[in-house]
């Protein structure tokens, strides 16, 4: 008979790691007995624009952890704009995004869960999960194990969310990426780029008009220590019923406004599985996090997100050992009341209104006369989470 783990954790990203990290430090009397499955091997690359908000950084500081000793590059400003016109957003006294890497992110996180005892199996696939009464069968490409509790923290395209809810409804976005150097040319500077735009994060609404119901997105970033910039456009598929271009057409278009071409670098994909008050998240002894539960609807974010779901999630495992319930029937509930359930709220929320009013005038007006609006909405009901939860 196979090993009896208390947790198996499927998925070794921010929101498995986080789950682990979280249950070591509030059960440590759990921590020989978790164990996490990562499909891959770390370091492994992870299509993700990589910004770190407040929030992630709260959380990772309440685990004892410091993310500036992960690669990064901090931009100082946030832009949000429409048609390259819009709004400033800074934090006081602190950067307003923290751009990683996730392969290394993942990796540094990875590290510091096994210096804290949890072990990680790597290169291990997930074929199917099997709930009982009494624990849970995880069947994978090297054996079967067991577990009295399962956390399907393995991703939008996850297996565990397709084994315990093979007719849900699923809500997608789709994403591309590029990655570029800073500077297409000498004449960089001319054409409204500059050095100055490398240390600031810019949105651009200007895709919604065509039935792309979210954005175009410039970061700086880093590869291996040199300056790069990563480009995306992220569509949250709500007008997905509408004509639409394809997604390559307008990240070409803002790129070409500022020098570069894009059919002269590699592009990549991914989709997105977002946040719904419909999603489920849960059956007797398996509860998931994470993308598989649903991410930010509004702007993609996830790393954040994905953090939050570990320390919610931890709570929910530790007290149903103490209390010998493994349901997991309130789980959703809780999620959707907490801090963190609250933002992803107000976040769907705000997509399902702003994203289909797709005049132009209206979306000029949003992202370049209502700071002050936004402004509250960000601080009391979007971000800030993370010192609540």
């Amino acid at each position: 008979m196979q090993n009896l783990y208390s947790v198996i954790i499927i998925g070794g990203g921010p929101a498995g790691l986080s789950t682990a990290l979280h249950l070591q430090q509030i059960a440590p009397h759990l921590t020989s007995s978790i164990l996490i499955l990562e499909k891959a091997r770390y370091p492994r690359p992870k299509l993700c624009a990589g910004a770190l908000v407040i929030d992630a950084e709260v959380l990772l500081a309440r685990l004892g952890l410091d993310v500036s000793e992960v690669p990064h590059v901090d931009a100082d400003k946030i832009h949000f704009d429409f048609e390259g016109r819009g709004l400033n957003f800074r934090m006081r006294k602190r950067h307003a995004l923290r751009v990683i890497r996730r392969d290394e992110f993942d990796n540094w996180l990875a590290k510091k869960a096994e210096s804290r005892g949890i072990e990680i199996k790597e290169e291990v696939a997930v074929k199917n999960i099997i709930p009982y009464k009494d624990d849970v069968t995880v069947e994978t490409n090297q054996a079967a194990l067991r577990a009295q509790v399962v956390v399907g923290a393995d991703g939008s395209n996850g297996i565990i969310r397709r084994c315990i809810f093979p007719n849900a409804p699923v809500y997608t976005a789709r994403l591309l990426e590029v990655i570029t150097p800073t500077q297409p040319s000498p004449n960089f500077s001319e054409i409204g780029g500059g050095q100055g735009r490398g240390w600031v994060a810019y949105f651009d609404f200007f895709p919604v008009p065509t039935n792309i119901a979210g954005y175009v997105w410039d970061f700086p970033t880093q590869v291996k220590g040199q300056p790069m910039r990563c480009w995306g456009i992220y569509d949250t598929n709500i007008l997905a019923n509408a004509n639409r271009p394809q997604l390559k057409e307008p990240l070409a278009q803002e790129m070409a406004r500022l020098g570069f071409n894009l059919d002269n670098y590699e592009l990549k994909g991914h989709p997105i599985r977002w946040f719904s008050p419909e999603n489920h998240m849960s059956v007797p002894r398996v509860l998931l996090v994470g993308d598989a539960a649903g991410a930010d609807p509004l702007l993609g974010e996830g790393i954040s997100i994905a953090l939050g779901y570990g320390a919610f999630a931890a709570r929910e495992i530790d007290e149903a050992f103490r209390q010998g319930d493994f349901s997991f029937s309130g789980y959703k509930r809780r999620v959707v009341r907490s801090a963190l359930g609250r933002a992803l709220f107000v976040r769907w929320a705000i997509a399902q209104l702003v994203y289909p009013l797709k005049w132009k005038w209206f979306q000029a007006f949003v992202w370049r006369h209502m700071k002050p609006v936004l402004l509250f909405i960000a601080n009391v009901f979007v971000l800030n989470w993370g010192k609540r939860i």
